[in-house]
Order: C-alpha cells, then structure tokens, then sequence
C-alpha cells in the first residue's frame, strides 16, 4: 500500500473496521412505498434478491466482522443485470440502504475481487480500495454530496496500489420520486500515471507525515464530516493519553466535560466552523485518565475538489499559562487591595492633622480678633479649603484610576441640588457677572443617584464658569427626558454657558486628560490640580452618562454639558435601615437649639490623636456640651460604657486607633445590649466606607476635616431631639 494511504487516508483493509454515520439513513421497511419495491432492477418480492438489511450506527461496528449470511443475487436472466454485469466500465451498484446489489465483471477482473464477498456488504465496510477511493473521509464526502444534491459527483486522480492507471470515480444517485433506489459507483481510468510526479508526492506525503509524528507539542488530527477521529499523531497521544487503536473512529466528543457535551459545545463549534471557515476555543478537556487541562483547540474544516471531506484539528496544553494568569489576576488583586489600603490611610493620615487646624481656625474665627488678626485668619481658612479640594481631587482621581470607586445610590433632588450649588458659587462671581438657572418645568422631585458625586460633577462645571468668567453672564439649563431604551429611566442633561475666556483649540482635545492645564499655564492666574474635569468624565461615565465640551455659538465663552442616567421613582421605598428622625428643613438655628439641649446630655468622644481630641472638647463646650468624657482608645472606650451603660447620649467614635480600632469597639458596645447613637469621625474617606461603618452598627458617619456646622447638624440630629 503506498505511503500516502497509510498515513492520512483510513485504510478499512488492515485494521477493524471503523464506525462510521451513514451519510443517509436508508428507509425501514416499513416506510417503502408498494410502487418503490416493485420499481428496482432487483425487487423484494423476488425470493431470489433477498438483502440483508443494513446495520444500525450503533451496531456498525459490533456487526461489521459478523459473516453475512442472506446476500443479494440476481438471477442472469434479468436483462439490466446482465447489462450492469457485462459492461466495460467498472462498476459497483448499491441499493438504497447502501449496500452492494451488483458489481460488473470488468470491476471484479479489474480488482481481483470475488462478486459473493461483494454482494450484500455495505459499501462502508468495503476497503477504499476496492470501490475505488482514495479515503473513507473523501468517498463518504462524495456520496452524501451526490444523495443530497440529486447530482453526480467525480472524484479524480484517485491511485490504487498495484495499477499504473489513475481512476476517477463517478458517484451517481437514482431516485425514483423522492426515494433513493440506487446508487451507481463507476470507476474510469484516467490515463497512465506519472511516475515522477507519484514520486514527488510520496516524497510530500512522507515528509507531512513525519512532520506531523515529530511535533509533540501539539495535538494533530483528523476528523471526518461528522466529527470521528480518523487520524492521530504522537503529539495527540501524548497529551491526551489515548493510541491511534483506541481513538480512532470515536467521536471528538469524548473530551468535552459533562456541561459542555449539555450544551452540544462540540457539535455547536462543527457548525460554526463551517460558518465562518474555522473555529477557536479554549477551556477545559479531558484526558483518557480522567485528567483535565486547559485546551487551545482550532478546527478548520477541509475540502477537496470543493466537497466538504472533514476536519483538521489542533490542540494545544495551555495549563501552565492559565496557571500563570491566575497568578497574575491574584497580584493584580493584591496590588488593588494594597493600593486601596494604602489610599485609605493617606487618606486618614492627610485629614487627621488638617481637621485639627480646621476647627482651630473655626474656633479663632469666633473669638474676638482684631481687623488685622481676623484678616489673617480668614487667609489661613481660605488656603486650608483650597488644601482640602486638592486632597480630595487627587484621591478621588487615585480611586477612580485604580478601579475602587463605587457609586451609592440614593433618593436625589436635582432642582434642590442645583440650588444648592449655585447659592455655594454665588459668592465667588465677579462684579458685573450675572448666573442664572433655568430647570425644566415639571422636573421630577426625586430620582435615584449619588447625590454626592452629582453635586461634585455640577458644582464643578459651576465652579469652572465663575473662575474663567470676568464679566458676561453664567446660564445653568437643566432638563429631563425618559430614556428611549429603558423607561424606567430619566435622562439628566445639564449645560453651563459662559462668556469667560473660551478654550484654546489646540486645547480641546486635552480638555479631559489628567494633570492638564491650559488656561492662563505661563502667569498660573487660575488656581487648580488639572484633575476637576477628568474627575467629572470619570464619574459621569460611572452614572451611565457622559461630559462635553463646544464653544459658545453666540460670542466667547465655553458650553459644557453633562448628562447623567437616574433611575425613576414611581413610589417610596421604604428604608429597612434604623435612620435617625427626619428634621424639616427650616431655617431654625440649630446652634442655638443645641446650645439649650447639650446641657442634659453627655458624650464621649474616642480619638487617638492628641491635638484633634483637645480641639473636639473645646468646640463641644463652645456647643454647649459641659459633660464630654474622652477615650484614647476602643478598648477604653468599651470599658467606660461598661462601667456607664446608660449615662451617653451620644458617642463620637474614631475609626483608625491603637490597642482596638473604633469598628471593634462598635462591635463590642453593641453585644452590651446598649443603644446608644455611635458616630464615626475618621479621615477614611474612600468609597463604600459609609456603608461598612453603618454596617458594623455605627448610625452615622462625618469624615475629617469636620466643619462646625456640619457636626452641629449631626448632633442635633441624634441628640436634640
């Protein structure tokens, strides 16, 4: 047998023969039309063109080697017999389940084949040989491309060990209506074949094949058009642990894990790879031990003559990469844990000091000071603010480029935050600057957002119109729409018009990047860190929207946009949460109101640090509170309100301390069985700390630096009342 036939083509001669899906599945006998068994050159009627009927697929193989005891005979008398018999053209006739129901003797004398072995056998159990074909793959391809196209199909150049002659086979179906009867298989010679060039591709054959065996990296094989394995190199072997005895002629299948063969994930990838002309995957397969590894596998289907014969495939052990990705995920997630850690406590580390020298300065602004002393106060409180916004700039744009900034998503206003902004900015307008606010009529009263980090992209924009704008106007539009795609949502958009100093256009396309400066960058007449804006871009494309910027249409100046997504609030939802009592907004001084309440209550405020906690009982006894107790510590702490259960109204709880930090402590108060409101004062303040601190049974949360009023208005809020 040549080399060429051992080493892609599946040879039935030499080894059992394979299971392979019929290309149609013949009728029962059932299914027979009366006018079909009596139409054929052979009928079934005719006690002497008995057929042996054709095995299942599942008992192909079980079957093949079993003897065939009933076979087809024609009697010599039937005059399309003889012709099929005694024409010159080799030819072999199969019946409509595929088996042989007549060869011709010039295809017998031609092969050296016995019409008794050939009559009754099915055509796949026949060695390619002898039909003749170059491979199972190829013929198979062929004869269910003839069935199911009604049209003959030519298989060319075929060589067959032993003959000098190239054949080319002519495969043509006979239908009688839409039944198939037969099918006629003739073999034609071609012409004398060319030494030198059989030569020259045993030479290519070989060289492939060796090729092939040599790669042991890769799993390398072939598939027919149904997806049985048809050959196997040692690389496949190797890595899948099965020999060329075992696998060939199963399905790829027998790789695939329970929930991929669930799926048809084998069958699915067939498909696409014909679709698109080849198919990749990766994930797990399994070995013949019941080992798994992370597979690379790439299927490219092959055809011949233009008819679909099979498929290549190749598989690559990619577990040692996917073991290295893990690990790299794993320090990935470690660096974001370290880099968030380390954020927090730079965090606590910046606030702490500065929210002693905040209320230090809110304390010395009350005193009474001398024109020139209250003038240099006022400058140290105006640069600490400005110290403050940077800090906060440059962590908010550290969380959002690390990926650990989160949204809370709460009931907004947006017309009572847009006032709430414009009032805010309205003491830094220029002389002669006029800011005016349009807000769509009918605007809903509350939307779902982060009300926080809504008021910080609003404020922003605002806040960047009175800085560049020396005279003119500020127009603030603010509208709404139902999102098209999902109505269960509002479209927020806000545009700020100006008639300030414009943007550069060379500047434009810089306007978002971090760190970038562009206005006045020589003289530096406008403070800032570069970062507000793309502060704002990040947090509006977190609240599913987007920031902008053009040119005013209507003179110089700049129009920045934003728009947001807001989920709609059809009714209230009411809060699973214990929250404090809701305080009208009025305009009640609630300095004064605390000032009458502090003097029946008692706190006890936790700080480690020695200047905050001097600070914070001061400002408390400047609110009224002669009874604040302190702790340096949690585990004092926890042991004070042991000793008096019953005697704080209210607790001011440092998170970040020595011996027990202000979360255990919280812990350990609440297993006391004590209800008392515990507030977190910390300079944590990155995303989702709120949430964690109310959590651990805290009530409420300031973060430092602590503004006067802001801890008035908490106070009140758990103790005035």
């Amino acid at each position: 047998m040549d080399p060429d036939e051992q080493m892609l083509h599946l040879s039935l001669e030499d080894r059992r023969p394979v299971n392979f899906a019929l290309v149609v599945t013949p009728p029962a006998e059932s299914e027979l039309r009366p006018q079909d068994k009596a139409a054929g050159l052979f009928s079934a009627d005719d006690p002497a063109t008995t057929t042996t009927p054709a095995p299942s697929p599942s008992s192909a193989t079980a079957n093949s080697t079993a003897t065939v005891t009933a076979t087809a005979t024609v009697t010599d008398d039937h005059p399309m017999s003889r012709i099929y018999r005694s024409t010159p053209t080799p030819t072999i006739l199969l019946d409509g389940s595929l088996r042989v129901v007549q060869a011709s003797d010039s295809h017998l004398t031609l092969f050296q084949h016995d019409r008794e072995k050939l009559v009754g056998t099915s055509v796949y159990e026949l060695p390619p040989r002898i039909i003749p074909a170059p491979d199972i793959v190829s013929f198979s391809g062929a004869l269910g491309a003839a069935i199911s196209t009604r049209e003959v199909q030519v298989i060319e150049a075929i060589r067959v060990a032993g003959h000098e002659f190239d054949f080319a086979l002519r495969v043509t179906p006979i239908f009688d209506g839409d039944t198939l009867i037969y099918v006629s298989l003739e073999a034609h010679m071609t012409g004398r074949s060319n030494s030198a060039s059989k030569m020259e591709q045993t030479y290519f054959n070989e060289t492939y094949r060796t090729l092939v065996d040599t790669v042991k990296d890769y799993a390398i094989f072939m598939l027919d058009t149904r997806g049985h394995i048809a050959t196997w190199n040692s690389g496949a072997a190797i890595l899948k642990g099965y020999t060329a005895s075992e696998i060939i002629g199963q399905h790829f299948s027998i790789f695939y894990g329970p929930e991929d063969l669930q799926l048809d994930k084998p069958g699915r990838e067939l498909e696409v790879c014909l679709r698109d002309g080849k198919v990749e995957d990766e994930g797990w397969r399994y070995r013949k031990d019941g080992g798994q590894f992370w597979a690379n596998v790439m299927i490219t289907p092959i055809y011949q003559l233009g008819r679909h014969v099979g498929f290549v495939k190749v598989t690559r052990d990619l577990t040692e990469r996917k073991a290295a990705e893990a690990r790299l995920i794993d320090a990935f997630e470690e660096s974001s844990k370290l880099k968030t850690d380390f954020l927090a406590n730079m965090s606590h580390e910046l606030r702490t000091p500065m929210n002693g020298m905040f209320l230090a300065l809110t304390m010395l602004m009350r005193t009474g000071l001398s024109p020139d002393q209250r003038e240099y106060a006022s400058i140290l409180e105006d640069s600490t603010s400005i110290l403050l916004q940077v800090i906060n700039d440059v962590l908010d744009y550290s969380k959002l480029s690390s990926g650990s900034f989160s949204l809370t998503a709460d009931v907004l206003d947006v017309p009572a935050v847009v006032s709430a902004v414009v009032r805010n900015c309205e003491p830094t307008l220029k002389p002669g600057v006029v800011l005016e606010t349009s807000v769509a009529p009918a605007f809903p009263h509350g939307v779902k957002g982060d009300p926080l980090r809504f008021r910080q992209v609003l404020q922003n924009l605002v806040g960047n119109a009175v800085k560049f704008t020396e005279s003119g106007y500020i127009h603030l539009d603010v509208s709404y729409s139902v999102d098209s795609n999902d109505p269960q949502f509002y479209n927020i958009s806000v545009q700020v018009v100006d008639s300030g100093i414009g943007v550069p256009e060379d500047a434009v396309s810089t306007l978002f990047t971090p760190f970038t400066r562009f206005a006045d960058s020589t003289t530096k007449r406008y403070q800032g860190t570069g970062l507000g804006l793309s502060i704002c871009k990040s947090l509006a494309e977190l609240m599913s929207g987007a920031v902008g910027f053009h040119a005013n249409p209507d003179g110089p100046g700049s129009v920045f946009w934003m728009s947001v997504k807001m989920g709609r609030i059809d009714r209230p939802v009411p809060s699973t949460r214990r929250i404090a009592p809701q305080v009208p907004e009025t305009t009640l001084d609630t300095s004064s109101l605390l000032q009458k309440a502090a003097l029946r209550k008692s706190i006890l405020l936790v700080e480690d640090n020695k200047v905050n906690q001097t600070i914070m009982i001061k400002l408390l006894g400047t609110l009224g509170f002669e009874c604040v107790d302190a702790a340096w510590d949690g585990a004092e702490a926890v042991r004070m309100v042991k000793q008096k259960p019953l005697a704080y109204s209210v607790i001011l709880m440092d998170i970040n301390m020595p011996v027990m930090d202000g979360l255990t402590a919280t812990g350990q108060i609440r297993q006391l069985n004590v209800d008392v409101p515990i507030i977190a004062l910390t300079g944590n303040a990155l995303k989702g700390d709120a949430e964690t601190y109310l959590a651990k049974g805290m009530n409420d949360y300031v973060a430092k630096p602590i503004h006067r009023q802001q801890l008035v208005d908490i106070l009140w809020k758990w103790c005035g009342s």
